[in-house]
């Protein structure tokens, strides 16, 4: 689990709550009214933009956002240097017989087709549509959450309008007032948190998650053309450890915890 985007979101939601807290009864800021403005218009608008196939795609994507490849970086290093000293050993029955341990399917698929015979370049070609339809798969629930920050503070504003005509329409009534006040003023809190707290820094982890799969992507093919042409262990981690120090961060630390 990524604990920092764990960390945001309750750090971010803690904040806001205690905020209201300190300034009177947590009560006051509950509106059904405006929470089925909110919520409903928001969920209404995306399913009107997106097709059916790609709203399925919603929690397989949100899970990315809360879970950490950094540990799956280091678990495809780790496995590369076992599929090498597997296939040495046991020739390709051995790899195959290991392959569906693999961390990740890219990798556990690059393996089975090595144990198959496939060709280097067959198996590059492969793995690089995979990483195409992983880019395209996690831009579409990018492209979701993106939509739900734009809509989320629209219909808030569209509560406010509501909540504003209903105390206009009932000036003549100061007990109506209040109620309405409420839902004009709260549609617009619900919306700018739900965007702010949540959709909006899910567009930015997930653009994060993205370019590092792309790299694990791409580590696990400089891995099986190793293994394919039968490079020793040491060669096999000098590639590997070049391609990963041209990147920051996760990825570097991962390779030196696996080193």
């Amino acid at each position: 689990m990524d604990k920092a985007s764990i960390l945001g979101v309750v750090l971010g939601c803690v904040m806001v709550l205690a905020a209201v807290v300190l300034g009177g009864s947590v009560t006051m800021f509950i509106n059904i009214q405006g929470l089925l403005i909110v919520i409903g218009g928001t969920v209404g608008a995306i399913s009107i933009a997106f097709p059916t196939h790609e709203l399925r795609r919603i929690t397989s994507v949100s899970r990315r956002v809360f879970h950490d490849p950094g540990d799956e970086i280091k678990g495809i290093v780790d496995f590369l240097e076992e599929g090498l000293k597997v296939l040495k050993r046991d020739g390709p029955l051995g790899l195959e017989k290991v392959a569906p341990k693999a961390p990740t399917e890219p990798l556990k698929k690059g393996l089975m087709l090595i144990a198959d015979g496939t060709r280097a370049s067959t198996i590059r070609q492969i793995l690089q549509t995979e990483q195409i339809q992983m880019e395209k798969h996690h831009r579409a629930g990018q492209k979701i959450f993106a939509e739900a920050g734009k809509f989320a503070p629209a219909f808030g504003m569209v509560g406010t309008l509501i909540g504003l005509v209903q105390m206009l329409a009932n000036l003549d009534d100061p007990s109506a007032i209040g109620p309405a006040m409420a839902v004009a003023l709260l549609t617009t809190f619900y919306g700018a948190v739900m965007a702010n707290v949540l959709f909006l820094p899910m567009v930015t982890k997930l653009d994060r998650r993205i370019h590092i799969e792309a790299v694990q992507i791409q580590l696990t093919m400089v891995g099986l053309e190793s293994i394919h042409v039968g490079d020793s262990r040491a060669l096999l981690q000098e590639k590997v450890h070049a391609f990963l120090m041209e990147h920051e961060g996760t990825q570097d630390k991962a390779l030196r915890k696996a080193a």
